[in-house]
């Protein structure tokens, strides 16, 4: 039995262009791509690294939700982050969200984002149970 390949996209106009999905869900699998604090055309939290993080990992629960699962249901994360000195305003915010869940995770830094003003990109991965 072939499995279904559901595409969730965040209405980004960059989606198309550049041939992404915000996620992707096939069968029990998740995987969500580097998401930022891009509220449209605006970043949120500038200058701040832990609200960045919190900003991110909301818009990640909603994307999760539209996917059919949810936080617990993480089990990878991966921050990349342009001021490694400054990891534990996000490992803050994540371990708000995941204190519990303690998903694998891992932190890098990386020497730039698509704009000067994010601090941090995170990618999820999420498993759900197929016993519900």
């Amino acid at each position: 039995m072939p499995t279904s390949r559901q595409l969730i996209s965040s209405g980004s106009p960059w989606e198309p262009i550049v041939g992404y999905s915000r996620a992707v869900r096939i069968g029990n699998l998740i995987e969500i791509a580097g998401t930022t604090a891009m509220d449209g055309d605006k970043v949120v939290g500038r200058d701040n690294l832990y609200e960045q993080t919190r900003f991110i990992l909301q818009k990640i629960a909603a994307i999760l939700n539209e996917a059919g699962a949810s936080l617990t249901d993480v089990v990878r994360t991966r921050m990349y982050v342009t001021d490694i000195s400054q990891w534990e305003e996000a490992g803050r915010a994540h371990g708000e969200f995941f204190k519990d869940i303690r998903p694998a995770a891992s932190m890098v830094e990386v020497s730039a984002l698509i704009s000067p003003d994010l601090l941090i990109e995170i990618e999820v991965t999420a498993v759900v149970s197929p016993f519900g």
